[in-house]
């Protein structure tokens, strides 16, 4: 993996640069799609192709784990091959599901002993273990196996959280070192900074990560419950130290406005079910801000869905019909919601990369974040 900045916003840290990876380039700043257990939901992948286009689709290390299971993933030559999608992809390391079952598993230094939601079966996630399948899924970005603290937190359990997490992530960059990829095409490792909301923690964790020089760095443990302001505090002080000649990856987050902020003080990746899931609950992002499509005002309202005309695919659909289809139970509806809420966010970030480039990206974030939030 390569990573290129291009240009440097003069009046923020945003940047626009170029990833490249054996199956093909990617354009930062980028949103990624997620595709939990190997499709991003409600979507076709022709469609997802031809009218979202995104550069790159984030895969769920637990989930594919778990089902198909790696043999499967394994005789089929690999995730690009078993899901049919030539573009990139990165697998997250689980960690966050370490986070989310709290009633389900049990963490030592070894690793997390946890039981699986679809059976009840019992695992075990090591660092090594958790490199064996990322390696056997074959994405060609990986993250490094870490522990997601929860929000509130106090600083003693961050502290030692912190440690756990930098002990695994230094057996994943031994095992990691020491294997190959499966599929004849290189991968990369990124580490992900902890430490809650804690300056000092934060601040070890990405001087600790950036010491390590891996192909890009991320920052986990954000967007979990924690007001924005602190998220973005927290971001800021981390984008401040890891290294400027590395991608930088903000996970989960997150909405709209979280992006445009996140872009503007360094950030170059991100993911988020939010386009997704609030898509399938009839809520949709536009230009202009937010719209519930189930609600009755759109009843006979025959304008199409977005009035910002330069991206969206979905001109051919109205909101009195989207309403319909919502009201009807018609499984159209949360397909057409999909399809528009990620290419908002892929337009959203596309429209980033061009106003760095062309230097007039804090005048055009200030008007995008204006209208963001507003309730249509």
């Amino acid at each position: 993996m390569n990573f290129v900045v291009e240009v440097r916003d003069q009046h923020s840290r945003a940047r626009a640069g170029t990833i490249t990876t054996s199956h093909g380039d990617i354009q930062t700043p980028i949103f990624m799609p997620v595709g939990t257990a190997a499709t991003v939901k409600a979507i076709h992948h022709k469609d997802l192709k031809e009218q979202v286009n995104p550069q790159i689709i984030l895969g769920n290390t637990y989930h594919l784990y778990l089902r198909p299971g790696m043999e499967t993933i394994s005789k089929a030559g690999g995730i690009h091959r078993f899901m049919s999608w030539d573009r990139p992809v990165l697998t997250d390391s689980g960690g966050y599901q370490v986070y989310s079952l709290t009633e389900r598993r049990k963490l030592t230094p070894e690793g997390v002993t946890f039981r699986s939601h679809i059976d009840g079966s019992k695992h075990l996630f090591s660092p090594e273990k958790v490199v064996d399948i990322q390696r056997t899924i074959g994405a060609d970005i990986i993250m490094a196996f870490d522990e997601c603290t929860p929000y509130p937190c106090d600083y003693a359990y961050a502290s030692k959280s912190l440690e756990i997490t930098h002990e695994w992530l230094r057996r994943c960059c031994l095992h990691f070192d020491k294997t190959e990829n499966q599929y004849g095409y290189p991968q990369s490792l990124f580490p992900i900074v902890q430490g809650s909301t804690y300056r000092d923690l934060r601040e070890k964790s990405a001087n600790h990560i950036a010491g390590l020089n891996r192909e890009g760095n991320a920052i986990g443990g954000l967007s979990v419950g924690e007001p924005a302001e602190c998220m973005y505090e927290m971001t800021e002080l981390v984008c401040s130290i890891l290294p400027e000649d590395k991608p930088r990856y903000l996970m989960g987050v997150g909405t709209p406005l979280n992006i445009l902020e996140s872009i503007s003080l360094g950030v170059d990746m991100f993911d988020c079910v939010m386009p997704t899931r609030n898509a399938r609950n009839g809520m949709l992002f536009t230009s202009e801000g937010i719209i519930n499509i189930r609600n009755l005002k759109w009843q006979h309202d025959f304008s199409v869905i977005d009035s910002n005309g330069d991206a969206f695919v979905d001109k051919f659909y109205t909101k009195a019909y989207l309403r319909h289809l919502f009201v009807a139970g018609e499984m159209l509806g949360p397909m057409i919601a999909t399809i528009h809420n990620l290419r908002f966010y892929l337009w959203l970030v596309e429209k980033a990369r061009e106003h760095i480039l062309g230097g007039t990206f804090a005048s055009w974030k200030q008007a995008m974040a204006g209208k963001l939030a507003n309730r249509l």
